[in-house]
């Protein structure tokens, strides 16, 4: 793949959020069950590669490549990154994404891509041992300075943004050489 076409599928990775590393041990099968990954694992690429890889996330790739963050999501990390779909990002409202990536609202663009990462390797495992930890509900710090707060909603992993909106994990676990990859189905909106 070209340099270019890589970085621009880079930049939309870092819409990602990123998991905080884990200091609970790991749950039981019986005590956690992970969404199932609905795409392939990535095992020898970055998270940069492993969105650009897939075509649900072309959004995002576009969208971290305006912020100019695919260098940084494709360093040593290691980084969780909470990936919103293509799907989520049809859920902002209309022109909102096309308003994001001018130039002129990279800083903007960049918090709220930020926001979906979170530093350190947090597999599905972990987060639930945090949530259960937690007493039902887990706080991830981000990488842009936020938090968000995970929580169990039945057999999911729910998380709730500094504003009150929700995104489900709806699929866990993408191996990436700097991190992992949890996809989620609306994109997360940091504090005002």
């Amino acid at each position: 793949m070209h340099r270019h076409s890589f970085v621009a599928l880079a930049g939309s990775a870092a819409a990602l959020a990123f998991l905080g590393a884990c200091g609970s041990p790991a749950p039981t099968p019986a005590e956690t069950t992970p969404p199932a990954a609905t795409e392939p694992a990535a095992t020898a690429g970055t998270i940069v590669d492993t969105a650009i890889a897939s075509p649900d996330h072309t959004t995002l790739v576009t969208a971290v490549q305006a912020a100019e963050l695919v260098e940084t999501l494709s360093g040593a990390g290691p980084f969780t990154v909470f990936a919103p779909t293509n799907a989520a990002f049809e859920k902002l409202p209309a022109g909102t994404l096309e308003t994001l990536t001018q130039p002129a609202n990279r800083q903007t663009l960049t918090g709220i891509l930020t926001y979906h990462v979170v530093a350190g390797r947090v597999s599905a495992a972990d987060l639930g041992a945090q949530i259960d930890a937690g007493g039902g509900s887990a706080t991830l710090t981000t990488v842009q300075g936020a938090t968000l707060t995970a929580a169990r909603a039945g057999d999911a992993i729910q998380l709730t943004d500094a504003r009150g909106g929700t995104s489900t994990v709806t699929a866990a676990d993408l191996a990436a050489s700097n991190g992992v990859v949890h996809v989620i189905d609306t994109v997360l909106m940091p504090p005002a």
